[in-house]
């Protein structure tokens, strides 16, 4: 196969490229017409970027993502404090951050079914990968790690074909490491994904890695997160907008309320924070979602379930019950007349469909155990366990908490809603004593009302509606600041100040000036 990374012959750019050189002259990493910007330099690398082996016809412009915290100092840096690169870097090092990952800022990754091999030389590489290929995000890919950087893989394909993405490490200079990328060309099949991880960090080599047909470079060292973000990048469905985050409420036991703690919070975040919510009652022969909001129980889930591959926006749609302009629900059938016996693959291909409907799907998990509640708790890009205040929801979350845990070792841990606290004449475990046993601080504590949640419950409403001024609504409003990582809308009342009750936020003291 010919070599077609390099439109150019390798003198030319070995001449121009001197690492140990001096400070470069201004411009001097900028092609004719360039004004310095990162606009140009961002259209520079789309002229430059062609079709190859390497990259199919859909493959998009890489971005750069170094781990957090990472500085190179190298010749991509003008003297004059120009540096794309570390530009690029410092916005994909704000994106990686916790708070970002698991926002709402960030889109969710979504990696398809698809042979991933790894060729890495350092350690921390090869731990990175490792930790990366048990990752939620990949649990649909299948991942290869080997020993060994551009060579071996070189090597490995000499016998065998490519698969659809390969990711080399290479910590040699420059222009030897331009040189195995050429030689792995050549054996590599025409569509193949290349991300090569390197120690340089030069935007001139980042450049001619991309006009020969390089998918992604990465420097060194890598975060878990990092290597999964530029994967997920290179296989985006440039169909699908957005895809949504999903929050999984599941009970620790029987009777904790957590189908009424998910569906208040979906309605806090489609009516108090403007977020267009889906919930997904999964409770196929107890789901309360219908009665909770007063709407007669379609067999949405149950048909999305039987027919997951025939699935699109329109059929989602029609099975949806829109109940106001930001809140969508996919009820339950509620009956006992099928054994509901479906297969874990269902469930994760309608949750996959799902989530292209909506910026936020609440998943209302039943108090069962089985394969599909694994993958769905471990799949999930957030997980909220509800629990009372008593030894058997202490014992259950415990052990809910440490699966999850060593199932997302990416992830952070489950958050604890403490529920039905302060019930008169009941010993309890004090909140702090339940979090401290299961080493997770409950993310918020719901007081014992059950005037407030009978009268909500008996006339198929939500906590806001039927008491919206009592702390339990406050409760609602606070979590579903906490899960959607968004503030409340600003209303503003007299002389441009928030109205009274309006506007509220967990995180306003945040940004109060101290005096």
């Amino acid at each position: 196969m010919s070599n077609a990374f390099a439109p150019r012959p390798f003198e030319e750019f070995d001449d121009e490229f001197e690492l140990d050189a001096g400070p470069a002259a201004p411009n001097a990493y900028m092609p004719d017409g360039d004004d310095g910007s990162l606009d140009a330099f961002e259209d520079a690398v789309v002229d430059h970027h062609q079709a190859s082996p390497f990259m199919g016809p859909t493959g998009g412009v890489p971005a750069i993502a170094p781990p957090p915290g990472h500085r190179s100092n190298t010749a991509g840096t003008r003297s004059d404090g120009f540096n794309p690169v570390g530009d690029l870097q410092a916005s994909a090092t704000t994106a990686m951050s916790p708070m970002s990952m698991s926002g709402s800022q960030t889109a969710e990754v979504s990696v398809p079914r698809i042979a991933i091999h790894v060729f890495a030389e350092r350690q921390d590489t090869l731990a990175a990968a490792e930790r990366a290929g048990q990752d939620r995000r990949l649990s649909r890919a299948t991942t290869q790690i080997r020993v060994g950087g551009v060579a071996a893989a070189v090597e490995a394909y000499r016998h065998e074909p490519t698969p659809p993405l390969i990711v080399v490490e290479c910590m040699q200079d420059p222009q030897t490491l331009l040189q195995e990328v050429d030689q792995l060309a050549e054996v590599c099949d025409a569509g193949t994904k290349v991300v090569v991880i390197g120690a340089a960090n030069d935007i001139l080599l980042f450049r001619e890695l991309m006009r020969r047909g390089v998918s992604e470079y990465l420097v060194a060292p890598l975060q878990p997160l990092q290597l999964i973000s530029a994967i997920g990048g290179l296989f985006a469905d440039p169909a699908q907008p957005f895809v949504g985050r999903t929050i999984a409420f599941v009970g620790a036991r029987g009777g904790t309320g957590a189908s009424s703690v998910a569906h208040n919070t979906a309605f806090a975040m489609s009516e108090r924070i403007g977020a267009n919510t889906v919930i997904v009652d999964y409770d196929l022969p107890f789901g309360t979602a219908g009665l909770d909001f007063n709407q007669d129980p379609l067999s949405g889930v149950a048909d999305a379930l039987s027919q997951p591959d025939r699935l699109d926006p329109v059929l989602l749609d029609r099975m949806m019950v829109r109940c106001t302009d930001k809140l969508s629900l996919f009820a339950a059938p509620a009956t006992l007349d099928v054994d509901w016996d479906i297969s874990p693959e269902a469930f994760e291909e309608v949750t996959t469909q799902i989530r292209s409907t909506a910026p936020f799907v609440v998943l209302d998990l039943p108090h069962l155990w089985s394969g599909w509640m694994r993958r769905t708790l471990i799949a999930a890009d957030e997980v909220v366990i509800v629990a009372t205040p008593d030894l058997a929801s202490l014992r259950n979350a415990k052990n809910m908490i440490d699966l999850i845990r060593q199932g997302r070792p990416n992830d952070a841990p489950p958050r604890l809603v403490l529920n039905q606290v302060g019930v008169p004449g009941r010993p309890e475990i004090p909140a702090k004593d339940f979090g401290t046993a299961l080493g997770v601080h409950p993310s918020l504590i719901i007081p014992f009302d059950p005037k407030v949640f009978g009268v909500a419950a008996n006339n198929g409403q939500m906590i806001l509606d039927a008491g919206g001024k009592s702390k339990v609504a406050d409760a609602f409003q606070t979590l579903a600041q906490i899960v959607s990582r968004r503030e409340l809308p600003v209303i503003a009342g007299t002389r441009g100040k928030p109205g009274k009750g309006e506007g509220k936020s967990i995180f306003s003291g945040l940004f109060k000036k101290k005096t």
